[in-house]
């Protein structure tokens, strides 16, 4: 083993089979000529704390799951994990309502799913472990086999259904009993309570059944999010200041002589560049944009305008889309303590308000692209969906469809945010309700905000007063329209200043962009 940790790992290495052992993952067996015999193989990892120190070394002993043939080795894959909007909204209401918060983490999860009977998977002996003649038979799903995800959350979701907690028809990762809600990634689980003593409870009565959970603090960090809640203010913070810093040193960006700049996208639009300077390769593009994006979406909707700008020119990149990302890099590299700042409004908490921000760029990228290129003509979809005035979700993307008008853009950018609203509505009433809060036309608010003055006649109008203009996306108006009537949602009239989905569209000026973000995540 070549590594400057080779003796960490290797002692992660033998606890790991030792842990296997125990856990009655397999049996060792002798090889046939008949058998069906895949692979195996080791992965080796750092876990790191949020801010980037070295929490643990693991060692992970896998199957070859690339060697299974489906219909003979496997058969249903599909596994879900839970929706950041949910764990977003769970963390406002904990803000809004007091609630407490405690997180678990599963040992070996994937092992405590049983392989059936009938179903025979031989792997090979680990390395560094080998016996001659000899293969392992398993017994418990282990990692790397291509159904181990869907048997794990099938294991799971009985447990908890055994505990008294009913799993969720809007999101099958979400569990919601009578005193606590629990979410469910993998093998990360975050519980709400009013009271710890209800979390507690639910902890041993998962252990009584033979789930493997190690309870750990508050919900203080989260798949490399960092949460810090101030119970004094009841604001909570989200941040990644360890990804930014990875984001940093990819980009060979150091604090000390880099400039750094206040904005992360220049205001010019980013086009294809095809005859341009090509890249210089110094770092991985595709890398960089891909922590960026999970950056983006998760604590930093500020930044998301520009790397989905970036992400376009993932394959070819130019050495312009390279300066372009080193532009968000500075601008990370200044703002590299800064989150998202959860602070539900206190003075609302009896009326709760939903609300959405969508905007579209009509045509942003003409004239910048070749007239050829069907890109050029496609207009920027941005929205954010708040929640007691939090951002839950945000998008920024091109348009699929190629608008004719500014209000075509506009009805498209419309339609697309209500498609994401709606569900997020029902979550929202969901989780109230789980928690007793009265839902009604007096407590509970949902406005849609909206700047182009042709989309508000085209959404307030009933049957839609179509123009010549305006006929050939009638199925979009009368579907959200319909669904504004159905729901009692409110379209509002908002100044294009206070527009906070215009940050999703386009670079804006310095002002813009600074009064924007500060209303949008609080600094």
């Amino acid at each position: 083993m070549e590594s400057d940790y080779a003796d960490e790992f290797w002692e992660a290495a033998q606890l790991e089979i030792r842990t296997l052992e125990e856990m009655g993952a397999w049996e060792v067996v002798d090889r046939t000529p008949d058998m069906n015999v895949i692979g195996g193989t080791w992965a080796f990892k750092i876990k790191r704390f949020p801010d980037g120190l070295i929490k643990k070394f693991k060692a992970r002993f896998c199957a070859r799951g690339d060697q299974q043939l489906k219909g003979v080795d496997f058969f249903e894959v599909y596994a879900p994990v839970v929706q950041w909007s949910t764990v977003r909204l769970m963390l406002i209401l904990q803000a809004l309502l007091g609630l407490k918060s405690k997180q678990g983490d599963i040992t070996c999860a994937f092992l405590h799913a049983d392989v059936p009977e009938d179903e025979k998977i031989h792997v090979e002996m680990p390395k560094g472990f080998e016996q001659k003649g000899k293969v392992l038979r398993l017994r418990k799903t282990l990692y790397g086999l291509r159904q181990s995800p869907r048997a794990f959350w099938q294991y799971m979701t009985d447990k908890l259904d055994e505990c008294g907690m009913k799993q969720s028809e809007l999101d099958p990762c979400l569990f919601i009993g009578p005193k606590v809600i629990c979410i469910v990634y993998v093998d990360d689980l975050l519980f709400w309570a009013r009271d710890d003593a209800d979390i507690v409870e639910l902890a041993h009565g998962l252990r009584d059944l033979g789930v493997d959970l190690e309870e750990e603090q508050d919900a203080a960090g989260f798949l490399g999010v960092s949460i810090e809640y101030d119970s004094a203010t009841k604001t909570m913070e989200m941040r990644q200041d360890g990804l930014i810093d990875r984001c940093i040193e990819a980009l060979g960006l150091d604090a000390d002589t880099s400039n750094t700049t206040t904005r992360p996208s220049s205001g010019q639009p980013l086009p294809r560049d095809s005859e341009g300077e090509p890249a210089s390769e110094e770092f991985n593009y595709a890398s960089v944009v891909g922590m960026m994006m999970y950056l983006a979406g998760h604590t930093r909707p500020d930044i998301a305008y520009a790397v989905n700008c970036c992400a376009r020119y993932m394959f070819c990149p130019k050495r312009s889309h390279e300066l372009a990302l080193k532009r968000i890099g500075r601008y990370l590299l200044a703002t590299r303590d800064r989150g998202m700042i959860l602070d539900p409004n206190q003075e609302l908490a009896d009326l709760l308000t939903v609300d959405c921000y969508p905007d579209a760029d009509f045509a942003g990228m003409y004239g910048h692209e070749k007239s050829s290129d069907p890109t050029s003509v496609k207009s920027r979809t941005g929205f954010v969906i708040t929640f007691g005035g939090c951002p839950v979700t945000w998008q920024s993307k091109l348009q699929t469809e190629t608008a004719l008008s500014t209000m075509e853009a506009e009805i498209v950018a419309l339609a697309h945010s209500c498609r994401v609203l709606m569900p997020i509505i029902d979550m929202t009433m969901e989780l109230l309700s789980a928690f007793g809060m009265k839902l009604d036309s007096t407590t509970m608010k949902v406005s849609i905000h909206e700047d182009n003055a042709g989309a508000l006649v085209l959404g307030k109008t009933l049957p839609p007063g179509f123009t010549p203009r305006s006929k050939h996306y009638a199925i979009k108006t009368i579907w959200f329209r319909e669904q504004i009537v159905k729901r009692g949602i409110k379209l509002l009239k908002i100044d294009t200043k206070e527009q906070l989905g215009d940050i999703f569209t386009k670079g804006l000026p310095e002002p813009a962009f600074i009064y924007l973000r500060q209303k949008l995540i609080g600094w």
